[in-house]
C-alpha cells in the first residue's frame, strides 16, 4: 500500500492524558503502513481515535469526548506533525472534561471543521463500520459530511454555517418552554431563514455527492462480495442502489413554517437536513432491513472504499487509510478481497492477528513501547 507523494503525510504523534495514555509518543512511516500491535486493551484503537480526531473533530468510537480524556483529568492533548508539499503542518487540539475543546493549526485557532478535513484528511475502517448500514441515518450523514469537508470548501463552509445555526436554533427553541410568543416567533423568522441558506446548500452538495458516491461503491461492493455485475445488469438490477432523501417535501421555507409549532411543543428542530437519509440497497432490496449481516459488512466497507477512492479523485490526494482490527471481523474471502482493493498511500493499521497475505508493512511498532499509561 505505497503510493505517490503527494497531499498530507503524518510525521509524528503526540497524546497528552488521552483515555489510559499520560505521555504516547509515535513515528509514522512516511510512506506505507505502520503497523501498530499490541494485546487487547493496550491502546491501539486509541491511537488510530486520536488522529482521526484531529480531522474530524469527533471519535469514531464515542459521542462524548469527556471519554477520550483520561479518568482523573481535566483536559488531554493530541498533537501531530505532518508534511504537506514540502512543509511542515502542525495540528494540535485539547479536549477539556465538560465541553470545551480547541484546535490550532500552525498555532492559529481553527473554527471551521472543514478546515481540519481537509488539515488531517482520513479514511477509517473500523469493527464498528457494520453501523454505516444498520444504524441511524446520522452515521450515513456524518460520512457524507466528512467527504464534502475535504472535497468541497464551499460545502464544507456550509455544513458549519448549519451547524451553528441548529445549535442557535435549538437553544431558543428551549428557552421558549412550549410557548411561541410574538418575540420567539420573530427570532425564529431570523434563524429559518439561515437555516433555508445554508440547509438547501449542504442538501444538494449530498445529492450530488450521493450520485457520484454511487458507482464507485457499486464497483467495491461487487468486488468485495464476489458479485457479477454483468449478470446483475441483464437482471435489471444494480449490485447496489443509493439515494439521498431529505427529510421534507417542497421548500424548506415552507416546511419550516409547517413544522413550527410542533418545533416549539417538542424544543427541537424537526426539519431540516439534520434529518435527512442516505438510502442504500442491495439488488433493489433495502440493505438496514433485507440484507445478510456479511452483505451488510461488504457493503460497508464499500461505502468507506468508495469514498476514499472519490476524495482521492476529487482532491488529487489520497487520505490517511486508518484500519483498525478490521480483518478481525471478516472472512477470509473478504480479507483477501479487501486487502486487494485498498488503495495506495499511507496507512496505520492496528491488529491482534495474523496479517493476510499480501498485506505489507513498512514498520512495526508495539503500542507498549511508545508511551507511558495511567
Amino acid at each position: 500500500m505505497s503510493g505517490p507523494d503527494r497531499g498530507a503525510r503524518l510525521a509524528h504523534l503526540k497524546l497528552h492524558d488521552i483515555r489510559a495514555f499520560v505521555e504516547a509518543t509515535l513515528d509514522v512511516a512516511r510512506d506505507g503502513t505502520t503497523l501498530i500491535t499490541g494485546p487487547n486493551g493496550s491502546g491501539k484503537t486509541t491511537v488510530l481515535e486520536a488522529v482521526a480526531y484531529l480531522g474530524t473533530q469527533r471519535s469514531f468510537r464515542t459521542t462524548s469526548r469527556d471519554a477520550m480524556v483520561r479518568i482523573g483529568c481535566e483536559r488531554a492533548i493530541v498533537r501531530a506533525e505532518l508534511e504537506r508539499e514540502g512543509r511542515r503542518v502542525t495540528v494540535e487540539s485539547e479536549l477539556r472534561v465538560g465541553g470545551g475543546a480547541r484546535t490550532l493549526v500552525n498555532r492559529r485557532t481553527v473554527q471551521a471543521r472543514s478546515e481540519l478535513s481537509r488539515a488531517v484528511p482520513t479514511t477509517v475502517f473500523s469493527p464498528d463500520d457494520l453501523g454505516l448500514v444498520q444504524g441511524p441515518p446520522a452515521r450515513r450523514r456524518d460520512l457524507l459530511d466528512g467527504a464534502l469537508g475535504i472535497v468541497d470548501h464551499k460545502a464544507g463552509a456550509a455544513l458549519d454555517a448549519l451547524e451553528r445555526v441548529l445549535r442557535q436554533r435549538g437553544a431558543l427553541l428551549r428557552q421558549a418552554a412550549g410557548r411561541l410568543s410574538a418575540e420567539v416567533a420573530a427570532t425564529l423568522d431570523v434563524w429559518d431563514e439561515r437555516l433555508v441558506a445554508s440547509g438547501e446548500e449542504v442538501s444538494e452538495a449530498r445529492r450530488a455527492l450521493v450520485a457520484d458516491l454511487e458507482p464507485r461503491v457499486a464497483h467495491a461492493y461487487a468486488a468485495l462480495a464476489g458479485h457479477d455485475r454483468t449478470a446483475c445488469h441483464r437482471s435489471g438490477q444494480k449490485a447496489v442502489s443509493m439515494e439521498y432523501r431529505p427529510g421534507w417535501d417542497g421548500p424548506l421555507a415552507a416546511a419550516l413554517v409547517q413544522r413550527r409549532t410542533e418545533d416549539v411543543r417538542r424544543a427541537t428542530s424537526t426539519v431540516g437536513p439534520q434529518r435527512d437519509e442516505v438510502w442504500c440497497a442491495i439488488t433493489g432490496r433495502d440493505a438496514r432491513l433485507h440484507a445478510s449481516q456479511g452483505e451488510q459488512r461488504s457493503l460497508a466497507l464499500a461505502l468507506r472504499l468508495g469514498i476514499h477512492a472519490l476524495v482521492t479523485e476529487r482532491s488529487g490526494a489520497a487520505p490517511l487509510l486508518l484500519l483498525d482490527d478490521v480483518f478481525s471481523e471478516l472472512d477470509r474471502d473478504r480479507c483477501r478481497a479487501l486487502v486487494r482493493h485498498l488503495p495506495p498511500g499511507q496507512a496505520l493499521l492496528t491488529t491482534t492477528m495474523a496479517l493476510p497475505e499480501g498485506v505489507e508493512v513498512a514498520a512495526v511498532v508495539d503500542v507498549r513501547a511508545i508511551g507511558v499509561r495511567g
